[in-house]
């Protein structure tokens, strides 16, 4: 097991006209490299759960939430890419909250190299991790694939 667990927030930012926003990831970083994803990392020591998903919401995408619900939560061991080009295995449990932004101007840092907001078919082709697959499954936005056979 990994020697250490970090809660991690996570925004399924979505909007009734534009689908649910995706982030894809830097090719060298993060636990999804090159792969679309949810906005959101880690809680910082003394830090509020809603404090830190409106704080790394802000820092990665550049906006405001008007409104942050709590949706679901799940864990798992993955690896993660650091820019230094480290490998860690780290217990990460997401904490998982269903967003609508304050407003659509965005503007990425540097983990992510583009966005899009996707729905239906276009949600399906993308190359999404398959937590990020489970979990827009979980919020009924993407429909579960079929497993050949």
């Amino acid at each position: 097991m990994p020697e250490q667990t970090r809660l991690i927030v996570v925004a399924v930012v979505t909007d009734d006209d534009r689908g649910v926003l995706l982030c894809r990831m830097a090719p060298d970083r993060g636990v999804f490299p090159g792969q679309w994803a949810l906005p959101g990392g880690g809680v910082e020591p003394g830090e509020r759960i809603e404090a830190a998903l409106r704080r790394e919401v802000r820092e990665e995408i550049g906006i405001e939430l008007s409104s942050a619900t709590p949706l679901l939560f799940k864990d798992a061991v993955l690896e993660k890419t650091f820019e230094d080009g480290r490998r860690e295995a780290i217990h990460m449990v997401f904490l998982v909250y269903r967003c609508r932004p304050a407003s659509f101007d965005l503007e990425l840092n540097e983990e992510f190299s583009e966005f899009v907001w996707a729905g239906g078919r276009e949600l399906e082709a993308l190359e999404l991790s398959p937590l990020t697959r489970e979990t827009l499954v979980s919020a009924g936005l993407l429909r579960p694939s079929r497993q050949p056979g």
